[in-house]
């Protein structure tokens, strides 16, 4: 019989978790009119169909297709598959290259014709559905009720949706808010303080600077919800799915397609405090607009707390005009122990000494990606033959069984030499099964192409150059910065002990393109720590730790 899989899946949890059952039930009746033997039935439950990506479901399908293990996919609809059109026809053009048919209970077997159209038909249905709620939601809040999620200091009120009623207990720490920043003070300032007495954020596990602040363009933040001032603001943002990630993003919207509804009852702050705090905001945008027109320093975005995995910022300059960085959890809301600061240049300096004497020999990464990638092919043969020589086995046995039962069938043997018989094939087979399971899965051999290899150790040149003498590229680093960020994913700095310095890890993208641990990653120590706000030391040599 020709082998089929099934596949189903629903789009919310909203939904029945039943439909999926209904779907492989409609499909395997169909499997069994048309003389299919289903061999295995693959499901996603609350996935949509937008996206191809976090559908477990339909990627083990696509691997055991390309395993070979059936010659058929059974759907309820094609649909089912994806409601996006690209997505839809690459999986048809992917299973055809593999010599797999489609079968739609309702569509029949899928063809180009059929794909295209039903491709086009589920992209519509869900952009339209998108726009169906999104005329629903403008009508909700032209009504006077909340259409987005929640907010702090308001909740639903139960039995009548959109509608919100102020929680007092967050509404106190609005107001606190509001008038502390409307009074001068700093929002990370205001944060740290709410740690520190221990106040639920509205998420998370902590109140940070950015919570308050949040972003002017998006209207975001507590400092810029106009429900507390008594107006419901909406359609600030639009929701997109980046098509190579799957993932959801918010774009803003112009203001002029903002829709705002005058809501007093829901007012938390009073006007003047809101008209204070704004003036305040728009203010310091204004001031700070300059710094945004400053070059990075080198390891701007890079730097990572040891002790809590959070950036690291500039936190001051020195008499000498020196920059010094620490913890932004600290900076933010004060919930790091990692209060320490040190001087960026002393970082700078011990990330690009040891990075020079990894890049003396560059030819060194290429010879390492080969060895990778050979024993990567060693364990996949290994593992692959083993795997083969335990399926021929149990085919053997299975092979065995059934000439058995085909024997007691025409009376060849009796019924109790058969019994213990395929008792004893029986229990050989569980022992194989046993033993598939146990056999690690086929690790994945990733051949880094010659021109992506190629263009590292280009790249890797380049910084070694740089390098050469870096102490007096401090006027213009522009070729140091843009080939050491083609190279470096992330510097964490790790502080030691009183007095001790620090350490710092390097970790590098040739990691991300064969898929292991790979050049550059190391610790390197040495450094000028201030430990607090008085104490320094320096370590002149920068030692290679690991």
């Amino acid at each position: 019989m020709t082998r089929a899989a099934i596949y189903a899946r629903f789009s919310t949890e909203l939904q029945n978790e039943k439909s999926t059952e209904d779907q492989i039930a409609l499909c395997r009746a169909h499997a069994r009119r048309g003389g299919l033997d289903v061999v295995a039935v693959y499901e996603d439950k609350a996935r949509s169909g937008a996206s191809v990506f976090g559908r477990d479901g339909l990627m083990s399908l696509m691997e055991a297709a390309r395993q070979r293990a059936f010659e058929v996919v059974v759907v309820e609809a094609l649909d089912r598959l994806s409601r996006d059109m690209e997505d839809l026809a690459g999986i048809h053009k992917r299973l055809s290259f593999l010599g797999i048919e489609i079968q739609a209970v309702h569509d029949g077997t899928a063809d180009a014709i059929l794909v295209g159209l039903r491709g086009l038909v589920g992209q519509l249905q869900r952009e339209d559905g998108a726009k169906k709620v999104r005329r629903g939601m403008a009508g909700v809040v032209r009504s006077g009720r909340h259409a987005g999620g929640r907010a702090y200091g308001y909740r639903p009120v139960p039995g009548r949706p959109g509608e919100l009623e102020i929680v007092e207990e967050e509404a106190r720490v609005v107001r606190r808010i509001f008038s502390a920043y409307a009074a001068g003070q700093a929002p990370r300032d205001i944060a740290g303080a709410l740690n520190r007495e221990g106040i639920a954020p509205p998420r998370g596990a902590r109140w940070n600077a950015s919570t308050i602040n949040g972003n002017a363009q998006r209207g975001a933040g507590l400092i810029f919800n106009e429900l507390y001032a008594g107006r419901i603001v909406w359609n600030k943002v639009r929701m997109v799915k980046n098509p190579d990630t799957g993932k959801r993003l918010s774009r803003p919207n112009p203001k002029d397609q903002w829709q705002v509804i005058e809501v007093p009852q829901l007012r938390i702050v009073d006007d003047e405090t809101w008209r204070c705090a704004q003036e305040i905001k728009a203010e310091k945008a204004r001031l700070g607009s300059h710094m945004k027109r400053r070059p990075p320093h080198l390891l701007s975005g890079l730097l990572r707390c040891g002790c809590c995995g959070s950036g690291m910022s500039v936190h001051d300059r020195d008499k000498t005009g020196k920059t010094r960085v620490r913890c932004s959890a600290v900076r933010e809301s004060g919930t790091c122990s990692n209060r320490r600061i040190i001087y960026l240049p002393e970082i700078e300096k011990a990330v690009l000494d040891g990075m020079r004497e990894q890049l003396k020999d560059p030819r060194l990464i290429e010879a390492y990606a080969r060895k990778y990638n050979e024993e990567r092919r060693r364990l996949a043969g290994e593992a692959a033959d083993r795997r083969s020589r335990l399926e021929t086995k149990r085919t053997r046995v299975e092979g065995e069984r059934q000439r058995t039962v085909d024997l007691v069938i025409r009376g060849v043997i009796g019924d109790d030499d058969a019994r213990m018989r395929i008792a004893e094939l029986k229990q050989q087979r569980e022992e194989i099964d046993a033993e598939l399971a146990q056999v690690d899965a086929e690790p994945p051999v990733i051949t880094l192409h010659p021109a992506t290899l190629e263009r590292y150790i280009e790249t890797v040149d380049a910084l070694a150059g740089a390098l050469a003498d870096h102490a007096a590229a401090s006027e213009e680093r522009g070729p140091l910065v843009q080939s050491f960020r083609a190279l470096v994913n992330s510097v964490t700095v790790h502080p030691k002990g009183a007095r001790e310095g620090f350490e710092i890890e390097v970790k590098g993208k040739l990691a991300a393109l064969i898929g292991g641990k790979a050049f550059p990653q190391a610790r390197y120590s040495g450094g000028r720590v201030v430990a607090e706000e008085g104490y320094r030391q320096y370590s002149p040599a920068t030692e290679f730790v690991c």
